[in-house]
Order: structure tokens, then sequence, then C-alpha cells
């Protein structure tokens, strides 16, 4: 088994030895690109909010380019530092305000309870397929205001871009493509039937002024919803996963439904659905624990290795519900923290919440968990149980 197979199966042994070693290394990607791994929890936190780390491609020496993405898909948050990326998370932070995902919380929960209707009371099913993925499908486009008509396959989509096939060559390509063509379409539905959803909004903030150029809005909409679809969905499967595999903690879960904001941080730190933080460039040699970077060079920061840092969570390698998980790294920090990190909490307290209640026989399963393959994130391909 080589290092990215290992990486998959479990990356925490390995960013155990990683950090064990050594704060920083340098690493070589699969695609032979070059890189400085951040590991420990100290360093990728003060990494996460230091200016001199920026999001923009044009501060590679190398020439980092990422997925290839067409300008208007690729003028989007992921690449933009300050004032491009204040002016426009601005824009779009009012819809994911602590107030706002309030208001969501009676929606989600229909939502959830329709999912899990049919599944009855006892027998087997696959929770991402079944419930973890159309829940967070559908509360992503109910908030930005995508018809039912538009509802297609963005797991397939973020999938190929994430997890390539290597015997499907193209197949990353043909998703960009089919993306830019739904966006497209999308955006000229929208103008042409505005109405009260952000995606609307957005629209007449572009069409009455400046604020956006049509690159940034379409971009914009590409990353609210496939980041908002991505990241909820692994992080309700993850969590979901990780307590079938701890019955202890799920007892008491069930017992006390009052821990489960405090179990849901606490499953976030545990098995986030991020193992590296978007990938950063120096803008001027700097130094990260004790080694020096040079300008342009790429910086990756381990998420998951911070999370699992003895030197900041006792015993890390033990799920707690009862731990006190505050300052996890698992949605980020500083301006880059999860533009809906309240909208993924809510949803994921929401979905477990109505699961245990809905599936007091809730077991893992005899099929082994299909974990993509992926070095960047921590995400399933199905959840098999049975209840």
């Amino acid at each position: 088994m080589d290092a990215a197979d290992d990486l998959v199966k479990d990356p925490y042994r390995v960013y155990d030895r990683l950090r064990s070693a050594s704060p920083v290394h340098p690493i070589t990607g699969p695609d032979g690109s070059r890189a400085w791994l951040v590991t420990r929890y100290d360093d990728v936190r003060q990494a996460l909010i230091d200016p001199r780390l920026s999001l923009d491609k044009r501060n590679s020496v190398d020439g980092y380019t990422g997925f290839a993405l067409p300008p208007a898909l690729d003028a989007n948050l992921l690449n933009m530092d300050p004032p491009d990326h204040t002016r426009i998370r601005r824009l779009v932070g009012r819809a994911f305000t602590p107030s706002r995902v309030q208001q969501l919380r009676a929606p989600i929960q229909k939502a959830a309870d329709q999912l899990l209707d049919p599944l009855g009371e006892h027998g087997r099913a696959d929770l991402i397929a079944s419930y973890a993925a159309p829940l967070a499908i559908t509360v992503i486009c109910d908030l930005l205001g995508v018809p039912d008509r538009h509802r297609v396959d963005f797991g397939g989509w973020t999938h190929a871009l994430l997890a390539p096939d290597p015997a499907r060559p193209t197949a990353a390509r043909d998703a960009v493509a089919a993306m830019l063509a739904f966006f497209t379409e999308l955006l000229a539905d929208k103008r042409r039937r505005p109405a009260d959803d952000l995606l609307s909004d957005l629209i007449r903030v572009r069409d009455a002024g400046d604020a956006l150029s049509e690159d940034e809005l379409m971009s914009l909409a590409f990353l609210v919803l496939v980041a908002g679809f991505e990241n909820t969905v692994h992080l309700i499967g993850n969590a979901v996963l990780t307590l079938v595999q701890h019955p202890e903690q799920l007892a008491l879960l069930r017992e006390d439904p009052t821990r489960l904001p405090d179990a849901v941080e606490e499953l976030a730190r545990f098995e986030g659905p991020a193992l590296l933080a978007i990938r950063r460039f120096a803008t001027e040699d700097l130094v990260l624990g004790g080694v020096t970077v040079p300008a342009g060079q790429t910086v990756l920061l381990s998420l998951a290795a911070a999370n699992r840092d003895p030197a900041r969570f006792e015993d890390p390698d033990r799920l707690d519900i009862g731990r006190d998980a505050t300052g996890h790294l698992a949605l980020g920090l500083g301006i880059h923290y999860c533009l809906g990190a309240a909208l993924a909490r809510t949803e994921a307290e929401i979905a477990l919440q109505t699961l245990l209640a809905r599936l007091p026989g809730l077991q893992a399963a005899d099929v082994e968990p299909r974990w993509r393959p992926s070095l960047r994130s921590r995400s399933l391909t199905a959840l098999h149980v049975s209840y």
C-alpha cells in the first residue's frame, strides 16, 4: 500500500507520524506538485490567520493552477484575498447569519422527516444516498432558490473534481463543462423569474451596479451551492459513522439529546469533512514551525492533524462527546472561516437528532465504509446501516 492509500484508509495515523517527526514537511503530491505540509495545532492555527499566506494563485511561483476551472467559475472566494474577498463575502454573508439560519430550522426538520419516512422502522439503508446527500441538496437549493427541475447530481460533479478516477481521464473536464452549463442556465432562469431567495438577491446586486462582475456572480453561486452541499453531507455522514462505531457514545447521546451541540463540535474535530484547508501561497519568506518557507511556495495546512494534536486536545484519538472541543479547526479560522458554518452545524444537529429519534435501533451494517479516494477531503461514498 502506498502513501496515498494509507492517507485514504487512515489519515490520522499518517499525520500522527508526520506531526511527531516535524511540524512542517516538504512534500510532493501525486501530480508532482510540491508544497509544505503543516501538521501541528499551534502552527496551523496561526497560519490560518496569517495575512502573508494568500489564496490568490497569482502569488504562486510554480504556476499553480489547481482545478482547471473556467474564469466564470474560478473567480470565487477560495481564490481571493482582501479587498475583493471582503467585498464579496459581505454581500453573501447575511444569508448565513445565526439569526437567518435559525429561521431555516423548521424547513430543515421537515426535509429530514420526509427523507426518513420511506425507510420504515426496521431495515437497512445507505444513509449517504438516502438521507445525508438529499438533505444537504434540499437545504442549500432552497436557500439559493434553485428550482426542483435544476436539482442535479452535485455529488457526481464534486466527486469527479475531488477524487478523479484514473480510468476516466475526461471525467473532471466533463464535470466542469456540465457545471458551467448548469449555472449559465440557472442564472438566466433566475433573471427571467426572480424570487425571494439568495440567488435572486445576488443577481439584483449584480445587475444594479458594479458590486459583482458576471464571473464573480456565477463563481459565487457555484461555490455556495457546491460547498454548501459538499461540506454538509460529509459532516453528517462522518458523524453518523463515528457514532455507530462508538456505541457507548451513541448511547450517551440517546440518553441526553441536549448534548447534541457539543457532540457536533467533537464529531467535527474527530472526523471532520476536510483533511486540508484550501492551499495557500507565501507572499514573502516566512517561518512556520521553525521552518523557513520561501516566498511563492504552496502551503498546505492539515486540519485533520491539528485536530488530533495531543498538545491541544488530551487523548485526541478518543471520541468524547462530553469533551470541550472549542477551538477545533474543522471549519477553518479567520477571514476564510467556513461561510456556512452556522448552517452546517444546524443541519448536522437536526439530522442527527431526527435520525436517533426515528431509528432507535441504528447500528453499523456488516459492510465496510467506503471512503472517497481523496487526499483533500474525508468523505464517504456510501454508509450502510441497519436499524
